[in-house]
Protein backbone atom coordinates (compact mmCIF):
# COMPACT_ATOMS: atom_id res chain seq x y z
CA UNK A 1 0.00 0.00 0.00
CA UNK A 2 1.14 3.33 -0.79
CA UNK A 3 1.99 5.27 2.65
CA UNK A 4 -0.20 7.84 3.32
CA UNK A 5 0.40 11.18 4.52
CA UNK A 6 4.25 11.33 3.35
CA UNK A 7 2.85 15.19 1.41
CA UNK A 8 0.97 16.41 4.39
CA UNK A 9 0.29 20.63 4.61
CA UNK A 10 3.88 22.20 5.43
CA UNK A 11 4.36 23.83 8.61
CA UNK A 12 5.75 27.39 9.43
CA UNK A 13 9.16 25.23 9.94
CA UNK A 14 9.53 21.98 9.32
CA UNK A 15 11.98 20.11 11.34
CA UNK A 16 13.01 17.66 8.56
CA UNK A 17 14.51 20.57 6.76
CA UNK A 18 15.80 22.01 10.00
CA UNK A 19 18.25 18.82 10.12
CA UNK A 20 20.29 20.55 7.57
CA UNK A 21 21.21 23.40 9.98
CA UNK A 22 22.51 20.42 11.64
CA UNK A 23 24.96 18.87 8.92
CA UNK A 24 22.10 15.66 7.99
CA UNK A 25 21.02 14.75 5.16
CA UNK A 26 17.80 13.25 4.82
CA UNK A 27 17.50 10.30 2.40
CA UNK A 28 13.78 8.36 1.85
CA UNK A 29 14.15 4.65 2.58
CA UNK A 30 11.95 4.35 -0.14
CA UNK A 31 11.15 3.59 -4.00
CA UNK A 32 8.03 2.91 -6.07
CA UNK A 33 6.98 4.31 -9.74
CA UNK A 34 4.17 7.11 -8.58
CA UNK A 35 6.88 8.97 -6.56
CA UNK A 36 7.78 10.02 -10.31
CA UNK A 37 4.95 10.31 -12.11
CA UNK A 38 2.73 12.14 -9.40
CA UNK A 39 5.62 14.63 -9.03
CA UNK A 40 5.70 13.61 -4.95
CA UNK A 41 9.09 12.75 -5.37
CA UNK A 42 10.01 16.61 -6.62
CA UNK A 43 7.55 17.85 -3.70
CA UNK A 44 9.49 16.23 -0.90
CA UNK A 45 12.75 17.79 -2.64
CA UNK A 46 11.21 21.49 -2.49
CA UNK A 47 8.59 20.93 0.86
CA UNK A 48 10.90 18.68 3.06
CA UNK A 49 14.47 19.46 1.82
CA UNK A 50 14.74 15.01 0.56
CA UNK A 51 18.81 15.12 -0.21
CA UNK A 52 18.43 11.27 -1.45
CA UNK A 53 17.15 7.75 -1.59
CA UNK A 54 18.04 4.45 -0.94
CA UNK A 55 16.22 1.10 -2.28
CA UNK A 56 16.44 -2.79 -1.53
CA UNK A 57 14.77 -6.05 -2.36
CA UNK A 58 12.35 -5.63 0.30
CA UNK A 59 11.41 -2.35 -0.89
CA UNK A 60 10.91 -3.12 -4.50
CA UNK A 61 9.16 -6.39 -3.90
CA UNK A 62 6.18 -4.19 -1.67
CA UNK A 63 6.08 -1.88 -4.83
CA UNK A 64 5.27 -4.94 -7.39
CA UNK A 65 3.49 -7.12 -4.47
CA UNK A 66 1.07 -4.23 -3.46
CA UNK A 67 0.33 -2.33 -6.19
CA UNK A 68 -0.43 -2.15 -9.88
CA UNK A 69 1.66 0.06 -11.13
CA UNK A 70 4.32 -2.20 -12.53
CA UNK A 71 1.88 -4.65 -14.17
CA UNK A 72 1.42 -3.19 -17.77
CA UNK A 73 5.32 -3.51 -18.31
CA UNK A 74 6.01 -6.66 -16.98
CA UNK A 75 3.14 -7.92 -18.98
CA UNK A 76 5.28 -6.32 -22.49
CA UNK A 77 8.16 -7.98 -20.58
CA UNK A 78 6.45 -11.92 -20.17
CA UNK A 79 7.40 -12.42 -24.24
CA UNK A 80 10.79 -11.87 -23.94
CA UNK A 81 12.21 -15.49 -23.55
CA UNK A 82 15.52 -14.42 -23.06
CA UNK A 83 15.23 -12.85 -19.41
CA UNK A 84 14.24 -14.72 -16.22
CA UNK A 85 12.47 -12.98 -13.30
CA UNK A 86 15.51 -11.38 -12.25
CA UNK A 87 17.09 -10.09 -15.62
CA UNK A 88 13.10 -8.43 -15.73
CA UNK A 89 13.16 -6.65 -12.16
CA UNK A 90 16.06 -5.26 -13.45
CA UNK A 91 14.44 -3.63 -16.13
CA UNK A 92 12.06 -2.32 -13.66
CA UNK A 93 14.56 -1.32 -10.99
CA UNK A 94 16.66 0.39 -13.40
CA UNK A 95 13.98 2.39 -14.78
CA UNK A 96 12.93 3.40 -11.73
CA UNK A 97 16.62 4.31 -10.17
CA UNK A 98 17.13 6.25 -13.49
CA UNK A 99 13.94 8.47 -12.55
CA UNK A 100 15.19 9.15 -9.45
CA UNK A 101 18.26 10.07 -10.01
CA UNK A 102 17.13 12.12 -12.73
CA UNK A 103 14.62 14.22 -9.96
CA UNK A 104 17.36 14.08 -8.06
CA UNK A 105 20.15 15.97 -10.20
CA UNK A 106 19.31 18.90 -9.45
CA UNK A 107 19.96 18.26 -5.53
CA UNK A 108 23.17 16.70 -6.80
CA UNK A 109 24.30 19.70 -8.38
CA UNK A 110 23.71 22.48 -6.26
CA UNK A 111 24.99 20.48 -3.48
CA UNK A 112 28.38 19.72 -5.67
CA UNK A 113 28.51 16.06 -5.82
CA UNK A 114 27.76 15.55 -1.73
CA UNK A 115 24.05 14.68 -1.83
CA UNK A 116 21.30 13.79 -4.74
CA UNK A 117 22.25 10.03 -4.92
CA UNK A 118 19.63 6.99 -5.10
CA UNK A 119 20.70 3.22 -4.28
CA UNK A 120 20.81 0.51 -6.14
CA UNK A 121 21.80 -2.59 -4.20
CA UNK A 122 23.46 -5.88 -5.95
CA UNK A 123 22.21 -9.30 -5.53
CA UNK A 124 21.91 -10.37 -2.13
CA UNK A 125 22.75 -13.45 -3.20
CA UNK A 126 26.30 -12.18 -3.82
CA UNK A 127 26.97 -11.38 -0.34
CA UNK A 128 29.80 -14.10 0.24
CA UNK A 129 31.12 -13.82 -3.32
CA UNK A 130 33.81 -10.87 -3.78
CA UNK A 131 34.13 -11.18 -7.71
CA UNK A 132 30.53 -12.16 -8.44
CA UNK A 133 29.85 -8.74 -6.24
CA UNK A 134 32.35 -7.00 -8.81
CA UNK A 135 30.86 -8.20 -11.70
CA UNK A 136 27.39 -6.93 -11.22
CA UNK A 137 28.17 -3.80 -9.60
CA UNK A 138 30.04 -2.67 -12.74
CA UNK A 139 27.33 -3.74 -15.07
CA UNK A 140 24.38 -2.29 -12.78
CA UNK A 141 26.55 0.99 -12.47
CA UNK A 142 27.29 0.93 -16.11
CA UNK A 143 23.48 -0.20 -16.87
CA UNK A 144 22.06 2.29 -14.71
CA UNK A 145 24.49 5.39 -16.52
CA UNK A 146 24.05 7.90 -13.87
CA UNK A 147 26.43 9.95 -11.60
CA UNK A 148 24.06 10.19 -8.68
CA UNK A 149 23.85 6.86 -8.58
CA UNK A 150 25.28 4.64 -5.75
CA UNK A 151 25.84 0.64 -6.31
CA UNK A 152 24.87 -0.95 -2.85
CA UNK A 153 27.21 -3.39 -1.91
CA UNK A 154 26.94 -5.58 1.63
CA UNK A 155 29.47 -5.03 4.13
CA UNK A 156 30.39 -8.16 4.53
CA UNK A 157 34.01 -10.07 4.69
CA UNK A 158 33.84 -10.54 1.10
CA UNK A 159 32.23 -7.34 0.40
CA UNK A 160 34.51 -5.18 1.57
CA UNK A 161 37.52 -5.76 -0.32
CA UNK A 162 34.88 -5.48 -3.73
CA UNK A 163 33.83 -2.29 -2.42
CA UNK A 164 37.56 -0.86 -2.11
CA UNK A 165 38.11 -2.13 -6.08
CA UNK A 166 34.74 0.09 -6.84
CA UNK A 167 35.76 3.18 -5.48
CA UNK A 168 38.94 2.24 -6.59
CA UNK A 169 37.08 2.62 -10.65
CA UNK A 170 35.57 5.53 -9.50
CA UNK A 171 32.19 4.04 -8.70
CA UNK A 172 30.07 5.44 -5.76
CA UNK A 173 29.36 2.95 -3.36
CA UNK A 174 26.70 2.62 -0.04
CA UNK A 175 28.09 -0.41 1.75
CA UNK A 176 25.42 -1.50 3.91
CA UNK A 177 24.23 -4.07 6.42
CA UNK A 178 27.01 -2.34 9.08
CA UNK A 179 26.28 -3.05 13.00
CA UNK A 180 29.49 -3.48 13.97
CA UNK A 181 32.02 -0.53 15.13
CA UNK A 182 35.06 -2.93 14.07
CA UNK A 183 33.73 -3.60 10.51
CA UNK A 184 32.72 0.03 10.24
CA UNK A 185 36.64 1.23 10.75
CA UNK A 186 37.45 -1.99 8.42
CA UNK A 187 35.37 -0.37 5.60
CA UNK A 188 36.42 3.30 6.77
CA UNK A 189 39.46 2.16 5.78
CA UNK A 190 38.95 0.28 2.25
CA UNK A 191 37.30 3.30 1.08
CA UNK A 192 40.19 5.34 1.94
CA UNK A 193 42.52 2.94 0.59
CA UNK A 194 40.54 3.08 -2.67
CA UNK A 195 40.64 6.81 -3.16
CA UNK A 196 44.29 6.38 -2.68
CA UNK A 197 44.56 4.09 -5.62
CA UNK A 198 42.33 6.40 -7.44
CA UNK A 199 44.30 8.58 -6.99
CA UNK A 200 47.47 7.11 -7.88
CA UNK A 201 45.86 6.53 -11.15
CA UNK A 202 45.40 9.84 -11.75
CA UNK A 203 41.59 9.50 -11.24
CA UNK A 204 38.95 13.11 -9.68
CA UNK A 205 38.87 12.03 -6.10
CA UNK A 206 36.46 14.43 -6.19
CA UNK A 207 34.26 12.61 -8.08
CA UNK A 208 33.67 9.08 -6.06
CA UNK A 209 30.99 9.26 -2.94
CA UNK A 210 30.38 7.07 -0.44
CA UNK A 211 27.84 6.22 2.60
CA UNK A 212 28.12 3.48 4.79
CA UNK A 213 25.00 2.58 6.14
CA UNK A 214 25.06 1.57 9.89
CA UNK A 215 22.03 -0.53 11.19
CA UNK A 216 20.16 1.04 14.22
CA UNK A 217 17.11 -0.39 15.57
CA UNK A 218 17.45 -3.80 14.91
CA UNK A 219 20.08 -3.81 17.43
CA UNK A 220 17.97 -2.47 20.30
CA UNK A 221 15.71 -5.49 18.84
CA UNK A 222 18.00 -7.98 19.65
CA UNK A 223 20.35 -6.31 22.59
CA UNK A 224 16.50 -5.51 24.31
CA UNK A 225 14.91 -9.45 23.78
CA UNK A 226 18.44 -10.58 25.67
CA UNK A 227 18.13 -8.44 28.89
CA UNK A 228 14.31 -9.11 28.97
CA UNK A 229 15.52 -12.63 29.45
CA UNK A 230 17.67 -11.93 31.58
CA UNK A 231 15.72 -9.58 33.67
CA UNK A 232 13.58 -12.99 34.71
CA UNK A 233 16.53 -14.59 36.08
CA UNK A 234 18.48 -11.21 37.73
CA UNK A 235 20.18 -12.47 40.97
CA UNK A 236 20.23 -9.06 42.82
CA UNK A 237 18.83 -5.50 42.15
CA UNK A 238 22.48 -4.39 41.25
CA UNK A 239 22.33 -6.87 38.04
CA UNK A 240 18.57 -5.76 37.86
CA UNK A 241 19.42 -1.77 37.50
CA UNK A 242 22.39 -2.64 35.41
CA UNK A 243 19.87 -4.09 32.79
CA UNK A 244 17.13 -1.68 33.04
CA UNK A 245 19.92 1.16 32.58
CA UNK A 246 21.28 0.12 29.38
CA UNK A 247 17.55 -1.06 28.52
CA UNK A 248 16.95 0.50 24.55
CA UNK A 249 20.46 2.70 24.32
CA UNK A 250 22.59 0.23 23.07
CA UNK A 251 21.92 1.50 19.19
CA UNK A 252 22.06 4.79 20.04
CA UNK A 253 25.47 4.30 22.18
CA UNK A 254 26.92 2.29 19.13
CA UNK A 255 25.98 4.69 16.68
CA UNK A 256 27.39 7.51 18.53
CA UNK A 257 30.53 5.48 19.56
CA UNK A 258 30.65 4.86 15.40
CA UNK A 259 30.32 8.87 14.62
CA UNK A 260 33.42 9.61 16.92
CA UNK A 261 35.09 6.72 15.00
CA UNK A 262 34.69 8.62 11.49
CA UNK A 263 35.20 11.80 12.77
CA UNK A 264 39.01 10.53 14.39
CA UNK A 265 39.61 8.71 10.91
CA UNK A 266 38.55 11.39 8.82
CA UNK A 267 40.25 13.78 11.09
CA UNK A 268 43.55 12.49 10.30
CA UNK A 269 46.72 13.47 8.26
CA UNK A 270 46.33 10.52 6.46
CA UNK A 271 43.34 11.98 4.89
CA UNK A 272 43.64 15.31 5.18
CA UNK A 273 46.33 14.65 1.75
CA UNK A 274 43.08 13.42 -0.10
CA UNK A 275 40.73 15.89 0.84
CA UNK A 276 42.92 18.28 -0.55
CA UNK A 277 42.35 17.08 -3.53
CA UNK A 278 39.07 17.15 -3.30
CA UNK A 279 38.18 13.89 -2.14
CA UNK A 280 34.98 13.77 -0.02
CA UNK A 281 34.74 11.85 3.07
CA UNK A 282 32.09 8.56 3.47
CA UNK A 283 29.38 9.62 5.53
CA UNK A 284 28.23 7.42 8.12
CA UNK A 285 24.50 6.76 7.09
CA UNK A 286 21.96 5.59 9.84
CA UNK A 287 19.98 3.01 8.61
CA UNK A 288 16.74 0.83 9.70
CA UNK A 289 15.73 3.91 11.92
CA UNK A 290 12.10 2.75 12.04
CA UNK A 291 11.29 2.34 15.75
CA UNK A 292 10.24 -1.15 16.09
CA UNK A 293 9.43 -1.16 20.05
CA UNK A 294 6.03 0.84 20.31
CA UNK A 295 6.61 1.51 23.82
CA UNK A 296 9.68 3.59 22.40
CA UNK A 297 8.94 6.79 21.08
CA UNK A 298 8.47 6.44 17.14
CA UNK A 299 11.10 9.37 15.93
CA UNK A 300 13.98 7.98 18.47
CA UNK A 301 16.65 6.98 15.97
CA UNK A 302 16.62 10.13 14.35
CA UNK A 303 15.83 12.00 17.03
CA UNK A 304 18.82 11.14 18.64
CA UNK A 305 21.25 10.98 15.62
CA UNK A 306 22.05 14.20 14.58
CA UNK A 307 25.12 15.55 13.56
CA UNK A 308 27.44 16.95 10.88
CA UNK A 309 28.36 14.98 7.80
CA UNK A 310 26.15 12.24 8.09
CA UNK A 311 22.67 11.16 6.74
CA UNK A 312 19.55 9.49 7.96
CA UNK A 313 17.83 7.11 5.16
CA UNK A 314 14.37 7.39 6.96
CA UNK A 315 10.98 5.46 5.64
CA UNK A 316 7.84 7.06 5.15
CA UNK A 317 6.02 6.62 7.79
CA UNK A 318 9.04 7.72 10.13
CA UNK A 319 9.63 10.61 7.86
CA UNK A 320 6.26 11.87 8.49
CA UNK A 321 6.41 11.34 12.45
CA UNK A 322 9.55 13.36 12.17
CA UNK A 323 7.67 16.23 9.88
CA UNK A 324 5.19 16.35 12.77
CA UNK A 325 6.60 16.60 16.18
CA UNK A 326 10.68 16.44 15.56
CA UNK A 327 12.36 18.23 17.60
CA UNK A 328 16.39 18.35 15.78
CA UNK A 329 19.47 19.54 18.34
CA UNK A 330 23.01 18.73 17.77
CA UNK A 331 22.17 14.96 19.79
CA UNK A 332 24.81 12.89 17.80
CA UNK A 333 28.04 14.76 19.75
CA UNK A 334 26.11 15.12 23.33
CA UNK A 335 27.01 12.86 26.44
CA UNK A 336 29.42 10.83 24.33
CA UNK A 337 30.20 9.63 27.84
CA UNK A 338 26.94 8.44 28.54
CA UNK A 339 27.34 6.07 25.43
CA UNK A 340 30.88 4.72 26.87
CA UNK A 341 29.26 4.10 30.07
CA UNK A 342 26.58 1.62 28.09
CA UNK A 343 28.95 0.27 25.93
CA UNK A 344 30.68 -0.63 29.09
CA UNK A 345 27.91 -1.85 31.48
CA UNK A 346 26.90 -3.87 28.35
CA UNK A 347 30.35 -5.94 28.65
CA UNK A 348 30.36 -6.33 32.32
CA UNK A 349 26.77 -7.87 32.15
CA UNK A 350 28.13 -9.96 29.80
CA UNK A 351 26.87 -9.47 27.25
CA UNK A 352 28.66 -9.59 23.81
CA UNK A 353 28.03 -6.93 21.42
CA UNK A 354 30.34 -8.52 18.44
CA UNK A 355 28.21 -11.71 18.82
CA UNK A 356 24.95 -9.22 18.79
CA UNK A 357 26.09 -7.50 15.71
CA UNK A 358 27.79 -10.83 13.97
CA UNK A 359 24.10 -12.62 14.37
CA UNK A 360 22.51 -9.60 13.20
CA UNK A 361 25.14 -9.53 9.98
CA UNK A 362 24.34 -12.78 9.16
CA UNK A 363 20.42 -12.31 9.48
CA UNK A 364 20.58 -9.22 7.23
CA UNK A 365 22.31 -11.33 4.73
CA UNK A 366 19.53 -13.93 4.98
CA UNK A 367 16.27 -11.80 5.02
CA UNK A 368 17.48 -10.06 1.76
CA UNK A 369 18.38 -12.96 0.10
CA UNK A 370 14.92 -13.85 1.23
CA UNK A 371 13.00 -10.85 0.31
CA UNK A 372 14.65 -11.54 -3.12
CA UNK A 373 13.30 -14.55 -3.56
CA UNK A 374 10.10 -13.25 -2.71
CA UNK A 375 10.61 -10.35 -4.93
CA UNK A 376 11.95 -12.40 -8.25
CA UNK A 377 8.30 -14.43 -6.88
CA UNK A 378 6.46 -11.44 -7.30
CA UNK A 379 7.59 -10.31 -10.65
CA UNK A 380 7.08 -13.95 -12.36
CA UNK A 381 3.40 -13.87 -10.60
CA UNK A 382 2.81 -10.27 -12.24
CA UNK A 383 3.99 -11.27 -15.36
CA UNK A 384 2.10 -14.07 -16.12
CA UNK A 385 -0.22 -13.21 -18.93
CA UNK A 386 -3.35 -13.58 -18.22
Amino acid sequence: MQPTGILETAKATNPLKDLLKFGQSVWLDYIRRDLFTTGELKQLIEEDGLRGMTSNPAIFEKAIADSTLYADMLKQLSSRTDLDAKGRYEILAIRDIQAAADALRPVYDATKRRDGYVSLEVSPYLARDTEGTLLEARRLWKAVGRENVMIKVPGTTEGIPAFQQLISEGININVTLLFAQEVYEKVAEAYIAGVEQLAARGGDVSRVASVASFFISRIDSSVDAIIAARLKTARDAGENSDLQNVLGKVAIANGKQTYQTYLKIFGSDRWKKLAARGAQTQRVLWASTSTKNPSYSDVMYVEELIGPDTVNTIPPATLDAYRDHGQPRASLIEDVESANRTMATLANLGISIKEVTDKLTDDGVRLFAEAFDKLLKAVDKSSQTK
